[in-house]
């Protein structure tokens, strides 16, 4: 007697959410491992090891190729997981097809050892022979970017050649090496009436630059020179600044060239705040000319 379908779909559930990590764990691991390969081509292609180059940048593509079904994969798993509750159907729902299809027909040929348990899972839930369809894909619903990514054929020369380019373009190597025919031949100076002589072509040279040589001076000049004071907007309310010798501790406030005078209470409260503190001095402790005349007067009395 079959497990019962709710039992073997929660069973597919976490090894989906297993399957997930792992594939996400294993593309790290690719893209960290394909780094390396591109730098170790980089410097073969700078040592001009071409032959050697061009065999190991297979594995690079294959990489690539593995990390991309990987990709692919993954989002069938989440697909699968977001439409758990159409698996518990006694039949595969069309809108699940080609996704539980692509995943019997990739798991065999992957090192994800969770597809394996998830293959075996639907084999259970949906028979041998929907498997044995799956594998052969006689329907055709399994993806054709999986059927490619799994297939054995060697990559082609132009796929070749491009990434060998654009690795020596990422780490700044010159290849394929630009020779003197591929840059052309240099062009011909002929000396014709309608050409000026070398005199005359030297000073046509030099025009330009004298003249970029003015300019420069000029901007030095008007970045030196100082703004005038009425340059750019004036502001209706203007307070003079204070006199080098002496303080100026009531400043002129001008409103539309009109002198406005502080009210009394302002000036009180100002001179309160300003008056002149006594200060000590040796001549203090001398009594005043007026003050011993008085004394003089008094002890006469």
């Amino acid at each position: 007697m079959p497990p019962p379908s709710q039992a073997i779909v929660a069973k597919v559930k976490v090894q989906l959410k297993l399957a997930i990590a792992r594939l996400r764990m294993v593309q790290k691991r690719d893209e960290a491992l394909a780094k390396n390969q591109r730098r170790t081509m980089a410097q073969l292609l700078e040592v001009g090891k071409i032959d050697s180059a061009r065999i190991r940048v297979e594995n690079i593509i294959r990489s690539d190729i593995a990390t991309e079904l990987h990709e692919i994969l993954e989002l069938y798993c989440e697909l699968l997981l977001a439409r758990a509750g159409l698996l518990e159907a006694p039949t595969c729902d069309p809108g699940l097809e080609e996704a539980v299809k692509s995943i019997i027909y990739a798991a065999p040929k992957t090192e994800i050892k969770e597809l394996h348990q998830v293959r075996t899972l639907f084999a259970e839930k949906f028979g041998k022979e929907f498997v044995i369809h799956a594998m052969d894909n006689t329907d055709g619903k399994v993806s054709e970017k999986v059927v490619k990514k799994l297939s054995v054929t060697p990559p082609k020369e132009e796929l070749i050649v491009g990434y060998l380019e654009e690795i020596a373009k990422a780490y700044g190597v010159n290849w394929p090496r630009k020779t003197r025919e591929d840059l052309g031949e240099p062009p011909e100076f002929m000396d014709d009436d309608e050409n000026p002589s070398g005199g005359q072509a030297q000073k046509n040279l030099e025009a330009p630059l004298l003249a970029e040589d003015d300019e420069v001076e000029a901007r030095a000049e008007l970045s030196k020179a100082t703004p005038p004071r009425t340059f750019g907007p004036s502001s209706p309310l203007h307070v003079n600044p204070p006199s080098p010798s002496t303080d100026n501790i009531h400043p002129k406030v001008t409103l539309n060239h009109m002198e406005l005078t502080p009210s009394k209470r302002m000036t009180n409260v100002t001179v309160a705040k300003k008056a002149p503190e006594k200060k000590e001095s040796i001549s203090d402790g001398i009594p005043d000319v007026d003050e011993l005349a008085k004394r003089f007067a008094a002890l006469k009395k």
